[in-house]
């Protein structure tokens, strides 16, 4: 998970907006079931061990340039007996790739996810965005 003073940095360069995430900084030691998708956990949403691992794989993939994590608002660092704390609230799955919608929501198996599908996005409101290849779309894979 991405480290507290990497987080504050990033977000005093970059005037407060929220980084997109490496995969591993956002699950790499997350042990916050809740902290992506909340409302679909316990409902049959897979454990987070689970989707990095279906992500790793999908990253691998021909057409995919890359895969990050959006934050959501509730992103925040909290007082823990005298420590600072970083929480952690994944918003969606952006996956920058050649690959259609629909076919990616067949691929990343929405069921499965317990998301509600993958839609096309623009990603103005984030730091960190990496460069976007010519003939590439993003997309989120989204919950409600």
């Amino acid at each position: 998970m991405i480290a507290l003073n990497t987080f504050q940095k990033i977000l005093e360069e970059n005037k407060e907006h929220f980084p997109l995430l490496t995969l591993d900084d956002f699950f790499n030691g997350n042990t916050a079931e809740d902290s992506i998708a909340p409302n679909q956990w316990g409902f049959g949403r897979p454990t987070l061990s689970e989707i990095w691992n279906m992500l790793q794989k999908i990253e691998l993939l021909p057409g995919i340039a890359w895969i990050r994590v959006s934050l959501h608002d509730d992103t925040e660092i909290i007082e823990n007996d005298g420590t600072e704390e970083l929480v952690l609230a994944g918003d969606t799955i952006v996956i920058c790739t050649t690959i259609s919608p629909a076919e990616l929501e067949k691929i990343v198996n929405c069921k499965w996810l317990c998301s509600d599908g993958v839609i096309k996005t623009k990603l103005n409101a984030y730091s960190c965005v990496p460069t976007i290849p010519e003939n590439f779309d993003c997309l989120e894979i989204v919950w409600d």
